[in-house]
């Protein structure tokens, strides 16, 4: 049976199918599409759909001429129909693993999306999960949920094949999906096999690793490894910051150690869709078997706190200015988590906009690139962006910085802001003029 799905995948002629044509599985079919496959892309949502045959594009960080090119592949269809998934040879899966409301990961799209697979599961398929997930999933959850819900007898290895491919997505980066080294693990040799085929049809280097359980735990710990060291930097923030010395002084002296030191810089908190989320997926499997992962934990605790710290500073900046938070009025730029996309999955802009609000302020934001508040995980805020004017900034008492989004006029601010609270070291060029105008958080 492999042979059969080996040739098809050597001949560009196996079918691709996508579900989840979000951040991670639009670029995804777009790259398969790019190689010469026939591709399916799966999703929820028709208005995804909609956009998609009409050639518009409904993600911003994503290029247009992505968007362009699927809309003209002859090859390359979208649907709602979960039901086709039976025409796929290959299915990679890239739906959310989101947090529940106690921090606890929620498979629930995962499960889903294991059991239509399994209602439409014929012999000869590839099954993927893409989705960052802590280590057993795929043979867990993913795998049984495709079985338990199929019509046959099926063995994986022998006439289904299942594997875990970690996405590696970087909203904002100029590198194309398809550039970036792919990890793969089957739940057998032959899995392995076939998945490490198909992905090298489409990426430049892939990368096959011992088990599944081995690609999920290295996507875990790629993103760990960023939460602990943005955690470490955070926390020299603050200590830096009572002795009066600059962080940001400090990070780029070490920088300039050519061994032993990777700078990572603070901030307001944690965003994105995966750094501010993967350590619980870690935090959670450890305690289901007997562990505690106490320094992942603690980093996540440091993180979390950061918002509330961006608001004491500007609290006590307030404070000596003779102003109360209760009645004053706040600006902050940047809804997005980061500068260059428009993507606000966990912004800790969210986080700030609230705790202003909880402490009687009015908060409202600027973001070109992230126009409206959307309703998210925790936050729906039903706010628009501010327009940045000379008279717009002097009205405001106070302006937090908590992305240093791209197109902001940073002279404009230093100008007419009456407080400025930098968490992104983006007016430091303008210290000088700003003097105690300017608060460092």
């Amino acid at each position: 049976m492999h042979v059969s799905l080996s040739a098809r995948i050597r001949d560009r002629k196996a079918v691709v199918g996508v579900v989840g044509l979000g951040y991670v599985g639009l670029p995804l079919a777009h790259g398969f599409s790019h190689a010469g496959f026939p591709v399916i892309g799966f999703d929820v949502d028709q208005k995804k759909i909609d956009h998609l045959f009409a050639g518009e594009a409904y993600l911003d960080h994503l290029a247009v001429s992505m968007f362009e090119h699927l809309h003209q592949d002859a090859q390359f269809s979208a649907t709602v129909d979960m039901s086709r998934l039976g025409e796929c040879d290959v299915v990679l899966v890239a739906v959310p693993t989101p947090l529940g409301v106690h921090q606890e990961p929620d498979l629930s799209y995962v499960d889903n999306t294991a059991a239509l697979i399994g209602k439409s599961l014929r012999a000869g398929q590839l099954l993927v999960l893409e989705s960052t997930t802590f280590p057993g999933t795929t043979r867990q959850n993913f795998r049984h949920g495709i079985l338990s819900n199929a019509d046959g007898d099926f063995v994986v290895g022998e006439n289904v094949f299942i594997a875990y491919s970690p996405e590696r997505e970087d909203p904002g980066r100029d590198l194309a999906t398809t550039s970036v080294p792919k990890l793969v693990g089957g739940l057998d040799p032959t899995s392995t096999e076939l998945a490490v085929q198909v992905y090298e049809a489409a990426f430049e280097k892939v990368i096959s690793v011992q088990s599944a359980e081995v690609a999920e735990a290295a996507k875990l710990l790629e993103n760990i490894f960023r939460a602990v060291n943005i955690a470490l930097v955070n926390e020299m923030k603050v200590v830096l910051q009572a002795m009066d010395i600059d962080v940001w002084d400090v990070v780029n002296a070490a920088a300039t150690k050519p061994y032993g030191f990777m700078p990572f810089y603070p901030g307001p908190g944690l965003g994105g869709h995966c750094i501010p989320i993967d350590p619980f997926y870690m935090t959670w499997k450890a305690k289901e078997v007997g562990e505690q992962v106490q320094f992942i934990e603690l980093a996540g605790l440091i993180n979390r706190k950061m918002p509330r710290y961006v608001v004491d500073r500007l609290t006590s900046a307030l404070n000596e200015r003779g102003k109360a938070m209760s009645t004053s009025r706040i600006l902050v730029i940047g809804l997005a988590y980061k500068a260059g996309v428009g993507d606000t999955r966990e912004s800790p802009t969210y986080d700030l906009i609230e705790l202003i609000q909880d402490r009687g302020g009015a908060a409202e934001f600027h973001d070109d690139l992230a126009p409206r508040t959307i309703p998210g995980r925790r936050f729906d805020l039903e706010i628009e962006s501010t327009a940045l004017t000379a008279e717009s900034i002097a009205s405001f008492d106070a302006v937090i910085i908590s992305t240093a989004q791209e197109g902001v006029s940073w002279e404009l601010l230093a100008e007419h802001a009456q407080l400025i609270v930098d968490t992104r070291n983006a007016m430091a060029q303008f210290a000088a003029q700003l003097g105690d105008r300017l608060v460092r958080a």
